[in-house]
């Protein structure tokens, strides 16, 4: 069973925002909604209902949808033991399943690849400390042992796992260095996107270094201190310069279709065993090049 909290009055109907929400066709959530899988506040509703604050919404049929199954996978790991493991990730890979999308995930791969993953983030989600999106590329954590799991995900609450991303964003930034100090939360008038906002967010920083200049375009190093959704398209395009490619933020010219410039380039943490800090890094992907390389020549 899932719960939604809604924390604001809401402009669109309960199978309108759900829809967006689960990614799952509004002539399902309608159904749902009729056979009673779909509850608010502990009641039946109609697929009309405009949900508003402090309405509780119970699902208890997407997580049976949801289906993961061991399947092979070119899997780029950088780093296996028997508590850890670092893997490169491609471009276009999702994460872990969701409603509608079962099959080539990185958590797909990774069953087929070990028996031995943890079990902290429940059947979906095995392994899975932390995510990056599925069109940005590079380097994630994934644990083998729960005790590793655990370790970890207290390293990313105290912020003390190195995590640099390279991005190359529209504009030259004129400034070297620059640190963006700006909550994040859903944004009020497209629930599948991230804004800057004051109401119901969460603290975001983000610290970058200007790497190169291009006539159009600059190449940056951003540093995360927190790890909110989107954090670093958000903030980039709050501040004016969005990632180059990005579908979602910004608006501006594509290059090509292989999603936002964004790569997850480096990640160090203290092996939750041993007590040893070890940092990896990991070589851009020719999508990402290849942008690097249009900007060069003009």
């Amino acid at each position: 069973m899932q719960e939604i909290k809604i924390t604001e009055d809401l402009s669109t109907r309960i199978d309108q925002y759900l829809s967006s929400q689960l990614s799952i066709s509004r002539t399902k959530i309608g159904k749902m909604l009729k056979d009673g899988s779909i509850l608010v506040n502990g009641k039946e509703a109609k697929a009309s209902y405009v949900p508003v604050a402090s309405d509780i919404i119970t699902v208890s049929e997407c997580q049976e949808e949801i289906h993961a199954e061991p399947e092979k996978m070119d899997l780029d790991i950088v780093y296996e033991d028997d508590e850890v493991m670092v893997v490169n990730k491609a471009n276009g890979v999702v994460v872990h399943p969701a409603v509608g999308n079962h099959h080539g995930t990185l958590v797909n791969g990774l069953l087929y690849h070990s028996k031995d993953l943890s079990k902290v983030n429940g059947e979906f989600r095995p392994g899975i400390v932390h995510r990056i999106d599925a069109y940005t590329t590079g380097l994630l954590m994934i644990a083998k042992t729960d005790e590793a799991h655990a370790s970890l995900a207290e390293q990313l609450a105290k912020k003390t796992i190195t995590r640099k991303y390279w991005a190359i964003v529209w504009g030259v930034i004129p400034h070297d260095t620059g640190t963006i100090d700006a909550p994040i939360g859903r944004d009020p008038l497209d629930r599948k996107k991230m804004t800057v906002t004051a109401t119901n967010s969460k603290e975001a920083i983000t610290h970058f270094r200007v790497l190169k200049r291009y006539k159009r375009a600059t190449l940056i190093e951003c540093v995360l201190e927190t790890g909110r959704t989107h954090q670093i398209r958000v903030h980039m395009n709050y501040i004016g310069y969005p990632i180059v490619n990005d579908p979602v933020y910004g608006k501006r010219k594509k290059i090509d279709d292989t999603g936002q410039c964004l790569h997850a380039k480096t990640i160090g943490f203290v092996h939750p065993k041993t007590g040893k800090y070890m940092e990896f890094d990991s070589e851009l992907p020719a999508c990402f090049t290849n942008i690097e390389n249009y900007f060069e020549s003009e």
